[in-house]
């Protein structure tokens, strides 16, 4: 068949095509990256049941670890249980329309399906008690969900955010009666420097390789 073009027309059509491909698959790329880095940030989160950390941490005082039973011992801090909310819900607020929820839980054996609020990619390792256990407050990555009538992220969860902590840790740590505690100041530099040496953290270097958070 005789060819219709030159070659070298033939050619530029080719590569003008491609670069017309890549630049496409750029913009598309970059718009799922601009879209996730952006989801959910100080955005809140509908749950099944409208759950308010202001009221039940703020107004009640109700600690952390009441609801979220293994994070000083668990990679997953762990969602409330049905039984944990009718400990009270029972009796307070038993017939609340809002509450149904809890009470088809109960009555089926099924779990209240929460939605998670903070999400990392499943190739990204992240142990909550190993970070409580050297006094990371849990305010420092979930921020001060004490004021958070239904809650959103505040962090973004980046590996360069990560990084950033893991690089100088001594401006994140808090006495461990402090690290389930809101709005607690900052400790002196002193004392900054007693936690940095309790936790063994004098070095960072470990928790700068990759395979620290990618296994």
């Amino acid at each position: 068949m005789t060819q219709v073009f030159p070659r070298r027309t033939e050619l530029a059509v080719k590569l003008w095509l491609a670069g017309l491909f890549l630049l496409a698959l750029g913009v598309v790329l970059w718009l799922v990256g601009l879209g996730r880095d952006g989801s959910g940030l100080n955005a809140a989160v509908a749950q099944p049941v409208p759950f308010s950390h202001k009221h039940h941490v703020g107004d009640v005082g109700i600690d952390c670890r009441y609801c979220h039973t293994s994070v000083e011992t668990s990679a997953f801090a762990g969602l409330p249980s049905t039984t944990i909310c009718l400990t009270c819900h029972s009796q307070l607020f038993a017939k609340a329309a809002v509450l149904e929820p809890l009470r088809r839980s109960a009555a089926t054996g099924l779990p209240v399906a929460w939605n998670r609020v903070h999400t990392l990619p499943d190739f990204v390792y992240f142990d909550h008690g190993i970070h409580v256990a050297k006094g990371v407050a849990c305010a420092e990555c979930h921020g001060r969900v004490d004021q958070m009538p239904m809650t959103w992220r505040t962090a973004p969860l980046e590996m360069q955010w990560c990084l950033a902590c893991h690089r100088d840790p001594a401006p994140h740590l808090r006495p461990k009666s402090e690290v389930f505690a809101m709005g607690t100041a900052p400790p002196s530099s002193a004392e900054t420097a007693r936690l940095v040496k309790a936790a063994h953290l004098q070095s960072t270097r470990r928790l700068t390789d990759c395979s620290t958070c990618h296994r």
